[in-house]
């Protein structure tokens, strides 16, 4: 026979590690005490929170299901209508609308059968708002997330205030009132991180707020946020869901401040831990971030695999497509590709990362005048934002538009600004863009020394990185001169070996120099066995000595 339900000691282990936040041993023990009969509603309910966190989603909506009808049949409306419109949510979650909507329709009912008046009416209000908010309704949703927030404080829910708050300051974000906005997100977080709130709704709350403050350019929140969201699931060791969100966003800033690998190691393990059974959305996210690491580094064929996958889960393939038909040297398909995904685009929040790649294509195309206007479109995005990284890359985007323009002084002035922002946002990459095309202004007004400099120190940084496409870039362009100065190539090397020779002394493997320049690796193979063979010697350290003693780089 079963002890009671009071005594039973796997059923108290089972509430006593809930309590502590230990999930596994919690769904152990509780599981436990469910084969022995001794659960009621509640622990019922713990039960599948437990199975949830821990990653066990099917089972856990199977237990859901099963606190539901238990709680309807009991009497505990509360129960009832929570589980139901969790079950709802988790279901919209996983793009499974038919059910999410029979389980939300369920609640509902619950409600009005049973005139029930508790927390659990804001509950069922956040789907609609969402819904609002994702069919282009800030407005609307808004306005239903006042009721929520109006709720919760008249039951004193801090969950449900939580959500209020949060999609508050999303709505008015969406509507343009981001210095409004912003700060319900803050105030949301700091209920989080005053350990207030419960495990799963501090999940979405640090998710969605670490999201926005990427869509709306703001690293400096972005970076605290992560890293408080960081700490939490280093202290929630047992916990599942959310950890694959913020390694992406690990992996993004990772990107930005130039530490690659680490971003790749950490994308990766975002994508295998997104597609743990059922996979989550956000694994597009992910794959997304790899085939940009790719494009970067001139693994065009893995990029081009990993955009038409990240597209298969959801995330539009644009700007990187985009730009990697570009890089390819196919314009005009970049070009269309940039129009669509600008067609597309849902709010000015989407189409301010896409007009920085709208300008560099149109660049390339010598379409200046289309250039311009996305520009200053993008200038006026940044001014509204007030936002570091978007002036960032609406200075660089004006410098670049202004040399193609012929008006290379003020080009110059602009860039300098560019250069300071980038570096200030501790981002090499970009910074060294910047420098590349500073490098083309102080050639157009015969500063060959400046160019140099500029150079120089864009070429170390790519290098670095191994950014192979834009050292292969830079070096055709710099080449050119080193060409001109240099009528036959020493050593007898053939033009392809001196451009292979480049590369080789920029620090690029067989494999980065192969996709940089198009080519086969066997072929790549072969023109360093060559270049060896005329320049007799048998390292590659050698090779670039040779390189830099002839003036070749």
């Amino acid at each position: 026979m079963p002890n009671h339900k009071g005594t039973d000691p796997a059923l108290t282990a089972g509430r006593l590690a809930y309590e502590r936040h230990a999930w596994d041993e919690a769904f152990e023990s509780l599981r436990a005490a469910d084969a022995a009969g001794v659960l009621d509603v509640d622990d019922l309910e713990r039960l599948g929170i437990s199975a949830y966190l821990t990653g066990r989603a099917e089972e856990s909506m199977a237990i859901g299901a099963r606190a539901h009808l238990e709680a309807v049949r009991t009497g505990n409306v509360d129960v009832g209508v929570r589980v139901a419109v969790s079950l709802g949510m988790w279901l919209m979650q996983r793009n499974e609308m038919a059910q999410a909507g029979g389980w939300l329709a369920r609640a509902g009912r619950l409600i009005e059968e049973t005139g029930y008046d508790g927390p659990e009416l804001g509950r069922l209000l956040i789907p609609e708002a969402l819904g609002s908010l994702m069919s282009g309704d800030p407005a609307g949703a808004f306005a239903t997330f006042e009721q929520v927030a109006a709720i919760a404080d008249r039951f004193g829910d801090r969950d449900l205030a939580a959500f209020g708050r949060l999609g508050r300051g999303q709505s008015l974000i969406a509507m343009g009132e981001v210095q409004r906005g912003v700060p319900l997100l803050d105030d949301a977080m700091i209920a989080v991180i005053a350990g207030e709130i419960s495990p799963i709704v501090a999940g979405i709350v640090y998710c969605a707020v670490i999201e926005a403050c990427h869509q709306l350019y703001d690293i400096r929140r972005a970076q605290e946020w992560t890293a408080a969201l960081t700490r939490w699931l280093d202290s929630e060791p047992d916990l599942v869901p959310f950890r694959g969100n913020c390694l992406v966003f690990r992996a993004e800033l990772m990107r930005l401040h130039g530490a690659w690998q680490d971003a790749g190691i950490e994308a990766e393990r975002a994508r295998v831990w997104l597609l743990r059974p059922p996979p989550e959305p956000g694994v597009g996210e992910a794959i997304y971030e790899l085939a940009e690491l790719d494009r970067l580094r001139g693994a065009f064929e893995s990029a081009e695999i990993g955009y038409r996958e990240a597209g298969s889960w959801g995330r539009l393939p644009e700007p990187g497509h985009a730009l990697l038909r570009l890089a390819q040297g196919d314009i005009g398909a970049a070009a269309t590709a940039i129009r669509r995904a600008q067609a597309e685009a849902i709010d000015d929040l989407v189409r301010s990362r896409l007009l920085e790649p709208a300008v560099e294509i149109a660049l390339a195309a010598g379409d200046v005048a289309t250039a311009r206007e996305s520009a200053d479109r993008l200038a006026a995005m940044a001014d509204r934002a007030d936002a570091p990284l978007l002036r960032a890359m609406a200075l660089r985007t004006d410098g670049a538009v202004r040399l193609a323009e012929g008006d290379v002084e003020g080009a110059l002035n602009i860039l300098r600004r560019a250069w300071e922002a980038w570096a200030a946002l501790e981002a090499p990459y970009d910074a060294a863009r910047v420098r590349v095309l500073t490098a083309a202004a102080c050639r157009t007004l015969g500063d060959t020394d400046g160019e140099a400099l500029e150079t120089n120190a864009a070429r170390d940084v790519f290098a670095r990185l191994g950014a192979a496409p834009d050292l292969a870039r830079l070096d055709a362009v710099a080449g050119t001169a080193v060409d001109e100065a240099v009528a036959v190539a020493p050593g007898g090397l053939s033009s392809r070996e001196v451009e292979v020779l480049r590369l080789v002394a920029a620090g690029l493997t067989n494999r980065a120099i192969a996709d940089a320049l198009t080519i086969s690796e066997r072929t790549v193979d072969r023109h360093v066995s060559n270049i060896f063979a005329k320049l007799d010697v048998s390292t590659r350290a050698a090779a670039t000595a040779f390189a830099y003693e002839h003036r070749l780089v």
